[in-house]
C-alpha cells in the first residue's frame, strides 16, 4: 500500500499550491520536486483563487502568517473546497500567540481540510481551542511516549470525527488518524530536529502524496511520514565527519530524490491501531 502511494506520486506528478512559510519556502520547493510533484507558491490575494485552481492540491502553512497572507489563505482554501482539491494545514506556532491560535482555529472552523498535520502541541492546542508551544516547537510536557500513546491515539481519532480530517502527529513517535484507525510509525531520527523545516517539508511532500492518492488520504499521509522518516535515517547514515545540521537537509532531500515506493515499504516502521 505505501509502495503505491509513492509510486502514484512519481506517475502522476501532482501541481502543488504552497502558502508557506517565508523561512522553508526553498526547501519546500525541493523535496516537492524530489518526490516527483510539482510546486507552486503564490500568497497574494489577487491571484490565490486562480492559482489553486489549476492545482490539483493546497499546503497552508501558518508559520510566518501576517495580515496579507491571512486572507489569502481563507481564500484559497474556500476555492479548493469548491474545486473538491485536497488541502492540508500545518498550524505551525498554533498555541505560542493569540493571532496565530486565533488563525488556526479559524481555519479549521471555515475550511475542509483533508489533513491536519503538526507538531502535538499544535494539534492540542486545536483540539482545545487553546494551548502553548516552545515557539514553533513541541512542548515536552505534551510529547506523546509510550505510556500516553492509546490515550493520544483516542483524542485524535476524536478530533478526526469531529473535524473529517485525517489528523498527523510528528515527533519520536509520529501518529496518523483517521475516525478508525491510527498508523503507529517510528521511522526518522532525533537529529532532524536540528533542522529548521523538516516538518515543513512534510506537509508540501504530504499534500502531493494526498493529490495522487485523493480516495486514500490516511494510507498517503501515512505513506508520506513514513517517507521522510526514512530519509532522515538514509540522510544520516551518509553523513561525513565535519558535516552538520546544513548538509543534514540536503542530504533528506537527496534521499527523497533516490527514494523509491520499494524502499518506502522495506523499511518503513509502522503498526495500525
Amino acid at each position: 500500500m505505501l509502495k503505491q502511494c509513492f509510486d502514484n506520486v512519481r506517475e502522476k506528478h501532482p501541481l502543488v499550491h504552497n502558502i508557506t512559510n517565508y523561512v522553508t519556502v526553498n526547501d519546500v520547493a525541493n523535496i516537492l520536486l524530489a518526490c516527483g510533484g510539482s510546486p507552486i507558491m503564490a500568497d497574494d490575494s489577487g491571484e490565490v483563487e486562480d492559482i489553486t485552481s489549476i492545482c490539483q492540491g493546497l499546503n497552508i502553512n501558518i508559520g510566518t502568517l501576517n495580515k496579507n497572507t491571512i486572507p489569502s489563505m481563507f481564500l484559497a482554501g474556500k476555492k479548493a473546497n469548491v474545486l473538491g482539491h485536497v488541502v492540508l494545514l500545518d498550524p505551525v506556532g498554533a498555541g505560542a500567540s493569540g493571532l496565530r491560535t486565533k488563525t488556526a482555529n479559524e481555519l479549521v472552523r471555515d475550511i475542509k481540510f483533508t489533513v491536519i498535520r503538526g507538531n502535538i502541541s499544535e494539534i492540542r492546542t486545536l483540539m482545545e481551542g487553546t494551548g502553548n508551544t516552545k515557539g514553533v516547537d513541541a512542548d515536552l510536557a505534551d510529547a506523546v511516549t509510550e505510556e500516553n500513546l492509546d490515550e493520544t491515539i483516542g483524542k485524535l481519532k476524536a478530533f478526526s470525527e469531529a473535524t473529517g480530517s485525517v489528523i498527523a502527529v510528528t515527533g519520536a513517535i509520529d501518529l496518523v488518524a483517521d475516525s478508525e484507525k491510527c498508523y503507529v510509525i517510528r521511522n526518522g531520527k532525533p537529529e532532524m530536529g536540528a533542522i529548521t523545516g523538516t516538518g515543513c517539508q512534510l506537509s508540501g511532500m504530504m499534500t502531493a502524496f494526498l493529490c495522487a492518492n485523493a480516495e486514500q488520504p490516511l494510507e498517503a499521509a501515512a505513506a508520506a511520514v513514513c517517507a521522510m522518516g526514512i530519509a532522515g535515517e538514509i540522510g544520516f547514515e551518509h553523513l561525513k565527519e565535519g558535516e552538520g545540521n546544513s548538509t543534514y537537509r540536503n542530504r533528506i532531500i537527496d534521499a527523497i530524490y533516490h527514494m523509491d515506493g520499494n524502499t518506502l515499504e522495506e523499511r518503513a516502521k509502522y503498526e495500525l491501531r
